[in-house]
């Protein structure tokens, strides 16, 4: 059977018939950055028991139609996975209770700088309709949300602990009305959350790179300890795409950092600004595997033809795209851009903010969001999905071979309380504990 994707047009309408593993299934091979993530510190050595593993999928003629599971007991020290034993009932171990061990998600775009969370509840006002007219009321809202950033990011922190998250990557204001404070006070959030929470940050200028005279302060940032160089939607905030590209481009090669562009726009701007972020790369390998295209809805308005092209030329960069699987847009074509080998992320974006106030902080409910817009609802579906909310790490491969945990991973793993991938997708099972490179970061109160 064919593992390629369905098109975008005539997904929805055929889905609902074709229901074998094989023929819904696209790669699914989910995102990854190219450097590891790497402990903060060591623990010492900790044995569980009645850890629940996925083993296998169960197959009848035609489908995965039940996945396999079995408990065992497994050391991890240094923040290592060191073994994997069979079940013990040694009376010192750390009891897992029969949870289903799966891998910690890690929420790939979110703005922990800015943020309504921990403080009073305020939806968006309706009357700030287009991303200017967004941005200048910003400027009004960020004097009164940077006295309380530094604290807030850490509730917002501990939200995402309780979902399951240990890991971010965080876009972070740089324009002159926060200059660099919204910076400096999310770094402090994480170094008080070190132990417990990794991330990597985006220098974003959120309020256009000329259209605010960001330039200074962007190039100030560069060299301020973050990861990536970011941008947002060049024509309709700067009023052009080169001369606002050749410069966030050209940061990013100066100080050795990756891209993160934000990209709104969905008419032909938008794919224009796909087409010369492709040619910068090309012209710059070095940045292949460390760019990325965020939202990038343009993607979810192309003909077929020129998203297949489209598709090739960016897996050809080696550009991944990160989006929050929206709903109420145009439905991103994310079977197609897995089929063609993009690596595609997922993240929460705005938990609750001036921007939106739907966020949940969890992952699983991206996978699930995932799995209802492209009628994944079967097992093997299902926990193909659990991908896009872990950097494509599951616990079986697409052929049902167990390729995570093993020996020498990191420890950095959820119990929840579910009998399988598919289960906990579609049921948004709740976490019972979240470990941080095998230390208890959060445990739910009916553990």
């Amino acid at each position: 059977m064919s593992d390629k994707a369905l098109n975008r047009r005539n997904f929805l309408s055929q889905t609902m018939a074709l229901t074998g593993a094989g023929i819904l299934a696209p790669s699914f091979t989910f995102g990854s950055t190219p450097d590891p993530i790497k402990p903060k510190g060591e623990s010492s050595m900790t044995v569980f028991k009645n850890v629940r593993m996925e083993t296998g999928f169960v197959r009848d003629e035609i489908e995965v139609i039940a996945t396999t599971t079995a408990l065992f007991s497994m050391v991890v020290e240094n923040g290592k996975i060191t073994e994997i034993l069979p079940n013990s009932s040694d009376p010192s171990a750390i009891d897992a209770k029969g949870f289903l061990m799966l891998p910690a998600m890690k929420d790939m775009h979110i703005h922990l700088d800015k943020t309504y969370y921990g403080g009073p509840w305020k939806a968006r006002e309706s009357k700030f309709r287009t991303v200017k007219e967004l941005i200048e009321h910003e400027k009004v809202v960020i004097p009164t949300l940077l006295p309380h950033s530094t604290e807030r990011a850490e509730k917002l922190i501990q939200l995402l602990q309780s979902k399951g998250t240990d890991y971010a990557r965080s876009h972070v204001n740089i324009e002159p009305t926060s200059q660099l404070d919204s910076l400096k006070n999310l770094q402090k959030a994480l170094e008080n959350k070190k132990d417990s929470f990794g991330a990597e940050l985006v220098a974003f200028p959120q309020h256009g790179i000329y259209y605010s005279g960001s330039q200074d302060l962007m190039r100030e940032a560069a060299q301020m300890d973050i990861d990536y160089i970011g941008g947002v939607d060049p024509f309709s905030l700067d009023g052009q795409i080169e001369k606002t590209m050749d410069f966030t481009v050209q940061l990013a090669l100066d100080y050795n950092k990756g891209l993160d562009i934000h990209l709104h726009e969905s008419g032909e701007s938008g794919l224009k600004t796909v087409q010369y972020l492709i040619a910068k790369v090309n012209e710059n390998p070095v940045l292949k595997g460390k760019t990325y295209l965020s939202h990038c809805f343009v993607m979810g308005a192309l003909d077929e033809k020129t998203l297949r092209t489209t598709c090739e030329a960016l897996a050809q960069a080696d550009i991944g795209i990160t989006t929050t699987v929206p709903i109420g847009y145009n439905v991103m074509p994310i079977p197609t851009m897995l089929d063609h080998g993009i690596r595609v992320m997922s993240g929460t974006d705005c938990v609750t903010d001036h921007w939106q106030p739907f966020g949940t902080g969890s992952m699983l409910d991206k996978a699930k969001n995932m799995a209802e817009l492209y009628r994944y609802n079967h097992e093997y579906g299902l926990s193909r999905c659990l991908g896009i909310g872990t950097k494509g790490i599951t616990p079986l491969d697409k052929k049902g071979n167990q390729v995570w945990p093993k020996v020498g991973d990191e420890a950095s793993f959820n119990l929840l309380d579910a009998s399988c991938s598919a289960e906990a997708v579609a049921r948004l099972s709740p976490v019972m504990q979240l470990y941080h490179y095998g230390k208890l970061v959060f445990e739910n109160e009916h553990c």
